[in-house]
């Protein structure tokens, strides 16, 4: 989304920038920062809108801003959707960007770094802190525009991802993330819409395949070749060349596709290779991700 007015050079761009503590909210701040945007972080929610209408009221506004609300502003988090409510009524458009990891992740980030929890003083432990602030931030994180799930993201990465998500502001068409991913090790906590091809005959049970990933032809032409591979990838293609037109007419502008197998590593790598290569071949902008494909085979 963009705010609009009649003099161009006010700003376009306006990101909300949220979520878990430990999430890595500063990594993306910093990464914000190095693709030109003008940063704020934690601002407290009832200073939102005034913040942005004095900014607006500048001769020279920047052209693409973020802001990082959380809880480290001092305030309720419901004071938040008061403030996004406001923005609406105001015609402020914006995205919210809402940052999620596993608890186990979050837990570990923060005996590296021997940092408190920001609830730590309100007597929670550090579990106790994550569970509460979870809770706290269910609403915003319904009401999110892009999820980005850094579990396994290192803070390169995460820049990298951010790079890539926001070097197309503007773009008529969405912007597609598509990440294949292992059941084993668990959904992809940001995925929009995630599909299964664990029907497919599996190549880790062929011996001269099971060291190999989706990525290698010997791999990929056993799994496309399939009867079952391209009737799913045919009805599959149509279901999104439905969907994504309608994601668009609802605001959405970026979609993440979850591909899973057992591990990561065979099936849901060659499929989500297709369909990245299908999807740019209709004109789309697609990220392409292979979340467990170092792990075990």
């Amino acid at each position: 989304m963009s705010v609009f007015s009649a003099n161009s050079s006010e700003i376009h761009d306006v990101l909300l920038v949220t979520g878990m503590s430990g999430a890595g909210k500063s990594q993306v701040m910093i990464a914000l920062e190095d693709n030109g945007y003008f940063c704020v972080d934690n601002l407290p929610p009832s200073l939102l809108l005034q913040f942005i209408q004095d900014i607006r009221a500048r001769q020279r506004e920047p052209e693409k801003m973020a802001i990082a609300v959380d809880v480290r502003g001092g305030e309720k988090l419901e004071n938040l959707t008061t403030a996004l409510n406001s923005l609406k009524k105001e015609n402020l458009n914006y995205r919210v960007v809402f940052l999620d990891a596993s608890n186990s992740a979050l837990i570990g980030r923060y005996k590296a770094t021997r940092r408190c929890h920001p609830l730590a003083s309100e007597g929670l432990s550090l579990l106790g802190g994550i569970i509460a602030e979870r809770e706290r931030l269910e609403e915003i994180h319904g009401l999110a525009d892009i999820i980005i799930d850094t579990t396994d993201l290192k803070p390169r990465h995460l820049a990298e991802h951010i790079g890539d998500l926001f070097a197309a502001v503007g773009q008529l068409m969405p912007l597609i993330s598509i990440c294949s991913f292992g059941y084993k090790y668990g959904l992809p906590l940001d995925a929009d819409l995630a599909v299964d091809v664990r029907f497919l005959p599996n190549p880790y049970y062929i011996a001269e395949l099971k060291p190999l990933t989706g990525q290698q032809h010997a791999v990929r032409s056993f799994v496309l070749k399939q009867a079952a591979t391209q009737e799913f990838m045919r009805r599959y293609l149509q279901l999104l060349r439905f969907l994504l037109p309608q994601y668009s007419k609802e605001g959405k502008h970026h979609l993440l596709l979850a591909i899973g197998c057992t591990g990561g590593r065979h099936r849901s790598v060659a499929i989500a290779e297709a369909f990245t290569k299908r999807l740019r071949m209709l004109g789309y902008q697609v990220i392409l991700a292979h979340r467990d494909i170092e792990k075990g085979n």
